[in-house]
C-alpha cells in the first residue's frame, strides 16, 4: 500500500537580485530583477507503509525542500502530491496528527521547561488519550534511556541527550510516518549509534514509515534498506541501498602486518597509504582483493591482515560525480 505518491513534482523559488550598495537599492525600488531556482523538478516517487528511505544528497540538492513539501511547510509549484491520502498544503488538523517531523537544526522544545513539561503540551496539543499517553512515555523513556533527563532544563542537556527528547516529543503521537531532516547532524559517534538504534527499532516495533535524509552515509547505510539519491533537483537513483554502493564502491583498504621484515612491490593501480619493514596499508581495486591477499600468504610471512571498506566519503562523491544526470533502478 503507498503512502506517499508523488508525480512530476516541481518546486520553483523566484529570488530577488539586487546590486550592491545604496544605488543598487535604489534601482530595485523601481526595476526589480528576479531568477528562478528549480529546487526539486518533475520529481517522481511512491513510498510503501513501513519503509525506512534515505534520501542522498549534497546541500542544495532539494532534500530538505521535497520534505518540506511533503509535509505541507510549502506548497509545490506544480505536479500531484499525496500523503495519507491528504494533499499536504491544505494543511488539515487530521493530516497533522499522523505525521512527525524532526529537523536536526531546529528544536521543537522549549529551552527553560523540562522535557516531561514539553512533553504535557504536546499530550495537549495532539489530544493523546491518557492511557496511550502514559504507555508511550514509559515505552520511549526506557527505549531511549531518558528516565534521568525528564525533570531538567532542555537547555542544560547535551546535544544528544536533546536529541532524544526531540525524538520522543516527535513519536508521542504514534505518527505513520517520520520525516527526520539530518537528526545526527553536529553528534558524536556513539550518540549517533545510539539515535540509529533508536530509529530501527521504531522502525522495526512501531511500524512506523521513516523518511530520512543525511550526509552521514553510515545513517543511510546502516539504517535503509531503499535510498533516493538527489542531485540538481532531479531524482538520479531509486532502489536498494546495497546495490548502490557496490556499483560504486570500487576499492578496498588493506592493511598487513609481518613476522619479520618484509618488502613488497605493489602494482601501480595500489594507493599506498604507510609503509614499514614490519606493516603496510595501502588501497587497491576490489576485483584484485581475493588475489592479492592469496599472493600474500603464499609468499610472505603474514601475522595479522586487515581488509576495510572504502570510506564512505569517497564513495557518495563518486555517485554525485558520475551518476549526475542519469538515472539507475
Amino acid at each position: 500500500m503507498n503512502i506517499i505518491e508523488i508525480k512530476q513534482l516541481t518546486k520553483i523559488y523566484k529570488l530577488f537580485e539586487k546590486e550592491a550598495g545604496f544605488r543598487g537599492s535604489l534601482k530595485s525600488l523601481f526595476n526589480r530583477k528576479y531568477t528562478e531556482k528549480k529546487a526539486v523538478s518533475e520529481f517522481d516517487l511512491t513510498v510503501e507503509k513501513g519503509e525506512f528511505i534515505g534520501l542522498i544528497g549534497r546541500n542544495g540538492a532539494g532534500k530538505t525542500t521535497l520534505i518540506k513539501m511533503l509535509t505541507g511547510i510549502i506548497a509545490p509549484s506544480s505536479g500531484n502530491l499525496s500523503v495519507l491520502g491528504y494533499s499536504p498544503n491544505k494543511l488539515e488538523n487530521e493530516f497533522k496528527k499522523r505525521y512527525a517531523v524532526v529537523m536536526g537544526q531546529k528544536s521543537q522544545l522549549f529551552f527553560e521547561l523540562t522535557p516531561a513539561d514539553t512533553f504535557i503540551l504536546f499530550k495537549e496539543l495532539y489530544d493523546i488519550p491518557d492511557e496511550e499517553y502514559r504507555k508511550n512515555i514509559e515505552y520511549f523513556t526506557e527505549l531511549f534511556d531518558a528516565a534521568k533527563y525528564m525533570n531538567v532544563q532542555v537547555r542544560t542537556l547535551s546535544l544528544g541527550e536533546r536529541m532524544k527528547m526531540e525524538l520522543i516529543t516527535a513519536l508521542l503521537h504514534n505518527p505513520e510516518i517520520l520525516f527526520l531532516d539530518e537528526p545526527t547532524i553536529g553528534l558524536d559517534a556513539v550518540a549517533q549509534k545510539q539515535i540509529r538504534y533508536f530509529l530501527k527499532e521504531i522502525n522495526r516495533t512501531k511500524g512506523t514509515t521513516i523518511i530520512l535524509t543525511s550526509h552521514y552515509m553510515e545513517d543511510i547505510k546502516s539504517l535503509c534498506k531503499r535510498c533516493v539519491v538527489i542531485e540538481n533537483s532531479r531524482k538520479i537513483y531509486d532502489g536498494k541501498t546495497d546495490i548502490l554502493f557496490e556499483k560504486f564502491q570500487l576499492y578496498k583498504k588493506i592493511t598487513v602486518s609481518f613476522e619479520e621484515e618484509t618488502d613488497v612491490k605493489l602494482p601501480e593501480d595500489f594507493e599506498i597509504l604507510e609503509k614499514t619493514p614490519y606493516k603496510m596499508s595501502f588501497i587497491m581495486p576490489k576485483e584484485k582483493a581475493r588475489g592479492i591477499i592469496k599472493e600474500f600468504f603464499e609468499n610472505y610471512k603474514v601475522k595479522d591482515i586487515a581488509i576495510e571498506e572504502e570510506d564512505i566519503g569517497n564513495v557518495v562523491e563518486r555517485i554525485y560525480k558520475e551518476g549526475s544526470g542519469s538515472y539507475y533502478e
